[in-house]
């Protein structure tokens, strides 16, 4: 695991920018094709608007495949989507084809939604039975709670160790999202926190340097990279 502390939000955003590009060019040049997972939240959203402004031609985005790690159930359009957030930051403005983009039908009923998604990953990765795939890199954000995609603490897809995406029912907000699983989140060969701002300082010092039971701290690649990029406030109560 490495921890990269920046001053502020906007070197934040170039430097997770800077760290995606380069794993995508290492992707697509091994593989010919460059799996992300994105995540919602302000501070990605910060990140996409960069990748795309600064580095949008330092990434063949015709070979850029795009997931998302975790939906709101609300219609595509919908202010509260992760999808219209990422299209509106990235996906409007780069060069990269519709069929490319894999969203989660969040139109759809939750349990049927997250069941259509995870076949949309298995097709993808041509795997059909047990095992899980290999994205070559998941973002996550991260919550005052620390959850992480829609993994929330005391919810019933955190145990899931079969499924690649869940419906999971989240009591405090009394609402389903759809979500990847940490099974599917731990086979990454990269995993990358994005997280910003003093709000969140408190949960990042007790998930990185205390033995706590955040869902978050689930986050443990089996064989790939952890990253976590925070800005100075979100880092200030780290030793690091």
């Amino acid at each position: 695991m490495s921890i990269h502390v920046f001053d502020n939000p906007n070197q934040l955003y170039e430097k997770a920018a800077e760290q995606i590009v380069t794993i995508g060019r290492e992707a697509i040049t091994q593989k010919g094709q460059f799996a992300l997972t994105l995540s919602g939240g302000s501070t990605p959203a910060g990140v996409y608007n960069t990748l795309a402004q600064s580095f949008k031609d330092q990434l063949d985005w015709q070979k850029v495949y795009l997931f998302w790690g975790d939906e709101r159930c609300v219609v595509a359009t919908h202010p509260d989507s992760n999808y219209r957030m990422a299209n509106e930051n990235l996906i409007s403005k780069i060069s990269i084809p519709s069929g490319h983009v894999h969203r989660v039908a969040s139109e759809e009923d939750p349990l049927l939604a997250a069941q259509q998604y995870e076949d949309e990953m298995r097709d993808f990765f041509g795997i059909y039975g047990s095992g899980f795939p290999e994205f070559d890199l998941i973002l996550l954000g991260l919550g005052d709670d620390g959850h992480t995609a829609s993994l929330f603490p005391e919810s019933e897809a955190l145990h899931e160790s079969e499924r690649w995406v869940s419906d999971n029912f989240v009591k405090k907000l009394k609402a389903h999202r759809v979500t990847v699983t940490f099974p599917l989140i731990n086979h990454a060969a990269n995993v990358m926190f994005i997280v910003s701002g003093s709000s969140k300082a408190s949960i990042c010092h007790q998930i990185l340097e205390e033995k706590k039971d955040y869902p978050a701290q689930k986050v443990q690649p089996k064989s790939g990279n952890l990253f976590w990029f925070l800005d100075k406030e979100a880092g200030n109560k780290l030793k690091v």
